[in-house]
């Protein structure tokens, strides 16, 4: 049987990539990656012969696609997993569900306004207080899921799972921005960056070499 197919974005930009792709590396599931670069004519061209959305990322396994991230991360749970990419104790697995869905749904002052750069480093740049709420809720999410489950490993709910997958590019551009972490969300930055697979991503993103000029703007107007 043929290799499943992750097809996914620019490692730089595309954090809704990141997500599935973090929970199948690290988790040892083998598949092929097909990258297309966003925000271009080839993109435009090839997207369609994978993606009944016209976005990335998709999962092909075995004449079966997958659209959207959180839906690709719950099949491979079914798929390779065995369920451990969510809890298993009944109420930690709803709050990392619960988690999860206010990921993949909200949060978008700061999705919109800190974009994900791999290779940014902090500059000048600031947002706005809409996006500062959402940053701020972030944070307190953390500390609630970390005081719940940190005897139990130290990711959110224990050992890295699903919920740590959405989080992922969260903890990236809080590392690129520059924004104020308390020291929860220190150690749990520094948590998803000890990851093998999420320190692949960020090594392989350093070596891309195309640019989207509209989320490489902040840094310049930072500069300017």
């Amino acid at each position: 049987m043929a290799s499943p197919i992750l097809v996914i974005g620019n490692k730089n930009y595309s954090s809704w990539s990141l997500r599935p792709w973090l929970l199948l590396r690290h988790s040892g599931v083998e598949f092929e990656e097909q990258r297309l670069l966003l925000d271009t004519p080839e993109f435009q061209r090839d997207i369609g012969r994978w993606s009944p959305t016209a976005r990335v990322p998709v999962l092909i396994d075995d004449g079966l696609t997958i659209w959207d991230s959180l839906a690709i991360c719950e099949y491979a749970n079914e798929r390779w997993l065995a369920s451990a990419g969510w809890p298993r104790d009944r109420a930690a697995r709803a709050q990392a569900r619960a988690a999860a869905a206010e990921m993949h749904s909200g949060f978008t002052a700061l999705r919109t306004q800190l974009p994900m750069n791999s290779h940014r480093q902090p500059d000048a740049y600031r947002w706005d207080a809409q996006a500062q709420a959402d940053i701020d809720r972030v944070q307190r999410l953390w500390a609630e899921l970390r005081a719940r489950h940190a005897g139990d490993g130290e990711f959110l709910c224990g050992e890295f799972g699903i919920v740590d997958a959405m989080y992922a590019p969260v903890a990236i551009r809080f590392l690129g921005y520059g924004v104020p972490m308390d020291e929860v969300a220190r150690g749990y930055a520094g948590a998803l960056q000890r990851l093998p697979a999420f320190h692949q991503w960020r090594e392989e993103a350093a070596r891309e070499e195309e640019r989207i000029a509209a989320t490489e703007a902040l840094t310049r107007a930072a500069q300017g």
